[in-house]
C-alpha cells in the first residue's frame, strides 16, 4: 500500500509547477489529496508587483470529482502575500495556481 501511496505523489499534480504533495490519503469512500504550494513568491494581480514576504496562509478547498467510485478532494495550503508596492491598494494577495483556484 506504501508503494501505490508514493507512486501517486509521484503521478499527482506532476503537470502543475510549484506544487508539492504532502501526502495521500485513500479508504474505500475517498482519496484525499494534501498539497502546499512552493513556489518562491506571487506576483500582486493588482499592480504586478513581486513579493516574498508571507503574511499568512489559508486552505483551498476545490471541489471533489468521482474517479474510479472515489471521491477525490484536494486540500491546497496556500499563501498569503504581503504587496511590497507601497502605492499599491491591495495590502495583501493570496498566490494563485492555473487550473486548481
Amino acid at each position: 500500500m506504501e508503494e501505490v501511496v508514493l507512486r501517486l505523489k509521484e503521478l499527482l499534480l506532476l503537470s502543475i509547477a510549484d506544487i508539492t504533495v504532502l501526502s495521500v490519503d485513500v479508504d474505500i469512500e475517498m482519496l484525499r489529496v494534501d498539497g502546499q504550494c512552493v513556489a518562491d513568491g506571487a506576483v500582486c494581480p493588482v499592480c504586478g508587483g513581486w513579493s516574498n514576504r508571507v503574511h499568512g496562509s489559508c486552505l483551498r478547498l476545490p471541489a471533489c470529482v468521482p474517479s474510479g467510485g472515489r471521491s477525490v478532494g484536494l486540500r491546497l495550503r496556500v499563501r498569503r502575500f504581503a504587496c511590497g508596492n507601497s502605492g499599491c491598494p491591495r495590502r495583501t494577495f493570496v498566490e494563485q495556481v492555473p487550473g486548481l483556484t
